[in-house]
């Protein structure tokens, strides 16, 4: 079987996502088609695909006549979050599954039946006029939309899915919607499971950070933020000797070593997806940025990282969803920093408004010092966590997260759209 294969171009818990997915198809023709971070990390982990497409340098008409001609030649369609794929491939004609780790997460400002209706009307002749036919709808929408519009949908558990299916099943007419655990490389995870330090004395992991808004030279104060703050790390916590700052800012030539006057170093890379699996399953102080895709392999990998300041607003969704639990509890917020700053509760707005705050702390000398005396304090309260507390709090998410595997799902989703 040929199954041609996208994520959202929204840092790299999509395409993380897709690679879980893909990974345990290699009986089947995997192709890859899409742009931005998520091809970069495609290609960086290519034993995840049989064929990469990078349509980033296309113009609109050539990036739509790729990926219309290897839709047409295509058995299967599996997207990530990809509202765009699902569509291009209901108009093809051909069966798409829409795989989803944020189902809860998206912000409807319309009826859920209103977007069916939508989509039952919408025109199937050409990709052109059923993108019109859905311009009303919002990129939230549009996404809730997809999985109406798939054969199949399959979606991770949170706090929300399942009411949220609920919710769009009794609306009638759509796919199954199958509810799965983490959708994580569960074989890198297993087999990074036994890797022991020290190599690293800390792991920071930053995600994709290149989203909708964010970019590695664009709204990029986060990242401008996170550069002043290293070497203060290195002062602070001299324990931490050698540190690894993962993510998408440092692939392609943006690599960088900071120094400190102490001896310690924080390398800044772009890793492979398994090379980062081993490396959180040896170090044993883990920082991450709160996405889901990381937080689940950390999870399997029985680690309970400490959750840095949001980037954009998908993090503080999560932030506030897991609240209850140690991991949410012990998070770092930038509203630690600056507590009266508005937040606006939409996905765009949101993100800007922390992009404009990430400034903010980086440019004021005042907000600086209380953002990095509030780390420090977050920090410590994490390193003082027994092992016992940590694998408590790695316990209660799994928990909150667990599912069915989603290789079992989507064997059962492949066999039921091309059976023998």
């Amino acid at each position: 079987m040929r199954i041609v294969m996208g994520a959202q171009n929204c840092g790299f818990g999509p395409v993380a996502e897709l690679v879980a997915v893909s990974r345990p198809l290699h009986a089947h023709e995997r192709v890859f088609v899409g742009d931005g971070v998520a091809a970069v990390f495609a290609r960086r982990n290519p034993d995840a695909f049989d064929t990469v497409h990078d349509i980033g340098g296309l113009s609109g008409d050539a990036r739509s006549a790729v990926m219309d001609d290897l839709l047409r030649g295509s058995d299967h369609v599996v997207s990530v979050m990809d509202a765009e794929l699902v569509v291009r491939s209901v108009v093809a004609r051909r069966p798409v599954t829409m795989v989803d780790s944020l189902f809860s997460f998206w912000q409807l400002t319309r009826p859920p039946a209103r977007i069916r209706e939508v989509c039952a009307t919408m025109p199937r002749s050409r990709y052109s006029a059923a993108d019109r036919h859905l311009a009303g709808l919002s990129p939230h929408e549009r996404v809730v939309a997809a999985h109406l519009l798939a054969t199949h949908s399959v979606v991770q558990n949170f706090p929300g899915v399942t009411e949220r299916a609920a919710g769009l099943a009794a609306l009638g007419g759509g796919p199954e919607i199958h509810l799965t655990g983490s959708i994580i490389d569960v074989e890198g995870a297993r087999n990074a499971a036994g890797a022991t330090g020290p190599e690293y004395d800390l792991l920071i992991n930053i995600g994709g950070f290149k989203n909708f808004l964010l970019d590695f030279d664009v709204n990029n104060a986060y990242v401008r933020l996170l550069h002043q703050w290293l070497p203060d790390l290195l002062r602070d916590w001299p324990q931490f000797r050698r540190v690894l700052v993962c993510g998408g800012p440092f692939g392609e030539g943006r690599e960088r070593t900071v120094r400190s006057a102490g001896g310690g170093r924080a390398d800044c890379r772009l890793l492979r997806q398994r090379d980062l699996l081993q490396v959180a399953a040896g170090t044993a102080d883990y920082l991450m940025a709160p996405g889901l895709t990381a937080l689940h392999e950390a999870v399997a990998l029985g680690r309970l990282p400490l959750a840095l300041h949001e980037q954009h607003y998908a993090h503080v969704f999560t932030m506030r969803a897991l609240d209850g639990t140690l991991f949410g509890h012990a998070g770092c917020r930038f509203t630690d920093v600056v507590p009266d700053h508005p937040l606006p509760e939409d996905d765009l707005a949101g993100t800007a408004a922390l992009a404009e705050l990430a400034g903010r702390v980086q440019e004021d000398s005042g907000l600086y010092a209380t953002y990095r005396r509030r780390f420090n304090e977050r920090i410590e309260q994490y390193l003082s966590l027994t092992p016992a507390q940590r694998r408590h709090g790695a316990g209660e998410l799994g928990k909150l997260l667990d599912g069915a595997p989603v290789q079992a799902v989507m064997t059962e989703v492949l066999g039921a759209a091309h059976p023998a």
